[in-house]
């Protein structure tokens, strides 16, 4: 199965709209050489193809009272038992995101609480809606994060 190509001027659009997903249409002409109407009609053209899934705010988790994010690796007790460790996790409001990988562990968990007890209350709970095993790891610092695409 082939990647479908993204041309240069879209790639661009795509670059502009995940560093600022408010610019206008206006910007993003000005930005690419286009006219508005054009850049208006590649951008619904990339939403109808599947490339822009949405837009959203970048959040500042500490002022949320959320400044601790872990990483937090789970394997099943019992592999024998459903895989549906995802719905089962999914009311827990401080697992931000949940990736199913290859290698030892099944899924790992992208976790934002306030404390070092909050984790550890948090990790009971994941023990307990999942029956896994949990292995954690404690972000220091993020230098990046969500980067955009270059562009091409």
């Amino acid at each position: 199965m082939s990647t479908p190509q993204v041309e240069p001027t879209d790639r661009k659009i795509l670059s502009l709209l995940a560093t600022d997903g408010r610019m206008s249409f206006t910007d993003l002409g000005k930005a690419t050489g286009l006219s508005t109407s054009a850049v208006h009609q590649r951008v619904k053209r990339l939403e109808s193809r599947g490339l822009i899934r949405g837009y959203g705010a970048t959040i500042d988790h500490p002022q949320l009272g959320r400044p601790l994010t872990a990483f937090v690796s789970i394997t099943p007790l019992d592999p024998s038992q459903p895989d549906d460790y995802p719905d089962r996790l999914a009311p827990l409001e401080a697992v931000e995101s949940c990736w199913s990988v290859a290698g030892e562990e099944s899924y790992i968990l992208k976790v934002r609480v306030g404390t070092p007890a909050d984790l550890e209350e948090l990790l009971g709970q994941v023990r307990a809606a999942a029956n896994v095993r949990t292995r954690t790891t404690i972000v220091l610092s993020t230098p990046y994060e969500n980067r955009p695409l270059a562009g091409d």
